[in-house]
């Protein structure tokens, strides 16, 4: 609050001088401060809270700030909470991917085949081909498991480690047989893969039941009609 001195007009006079020059006039009470009410009550009327001199509409626009501020800060806070609710956990992988890894290889493996086989260029691109269909058709039953939200994306879906029947039986890892698969081979070797396809199919058909179940046996049947019929 502003300092006033308001001593009287003689105090601090030495005697025997006249008071009528450089009398000190008091400052006009508007002059002082636009919000005091003028008249002689006001000399003596302390300054009203600094509240109450701020205008109202500059009160209101420090509030507007002071409220987007809040919400600025409050957006990385909704983001970091948005980031813990993620689902981080890693679920064993369907049993259908396999099967998809097979089929996919199984159909590069066609594909890479026809630069050694031209003549036989016709049949393994329906192998090809339909090896595609049954990838497309397994991991559309995979994504219908896992499910999709409300406005159509899907979840995050961690799984682990693909693990397929290699070319002697034993498991391997899904990378080594889509690795394999890009390099061409012979209409022999395709067979016997397509052989054992047939055989992995037809055992995870028996462990299953339903649609999934169907879809297995017809891919087994497939797989057999390609080895026996078509590259014979």
């Amino acid at each position: 609050m502003p300092f006033r001195h308001t001593a009287p007009p003689s105090a601090g006079r030495p005697s025997g001088i006249r008071s009528d020059r450089h009398e000190s006039h008091p400052v006009p009470v508007e002059a002082a401060h636009p919000l005091i009410p003028a008249g002689p009550e006001a000399v003596n009327r302390p300054y009203p809270p600094r509240a109450q001199q701020l205008p109202a509409t500059l009160w209101r626009r420090r509030s507007v700030f002071r409220l987007a501020g809040a919400g600025v800060l409050a957006v990385p806070v909704v983001a970091a909470l948005a980031g813990c609710a993620e689902d981080d956990t890693v679920h064993d992988p369907d049993p259908l991917a396999a099967q998809e890894v097979l089929a996919r290889a199984d159909a590069a493996a066609a594909t890479a085949a026809i630069a050694l086989a031209p003549q036989s260029s016709a049949a393994l691109r329906t192998v090809a081909t339909e090896r595609t269909a049954h990838a497309e058709a397994l991991r559309a039953e995979i994504d219908r498991v896992i499910g999709v939200y409300g406005d159509g994306t899907t979840p995050v879906h961690r799984t682990g480690t693909v693990i397929v029947p290699g070319p002697d039986g034993m498991p391997v890892l899904a990378a080594e047989v889509e690795a394999a698969a890009q390099q061409p081979g012979t209409v022999a070797q395709l067979r016997d893969q397509l052989v054992r396809s047939q055989q992995a199919a037809a055992a995870l058909a028996r462990t299953e039941s339903g649609y999934r179940a169907g879809l297995l046996a017809s891919i087994s049947a497939a797989c057999a009609a390609e080895a026996g019929v078509l590259l014979t």
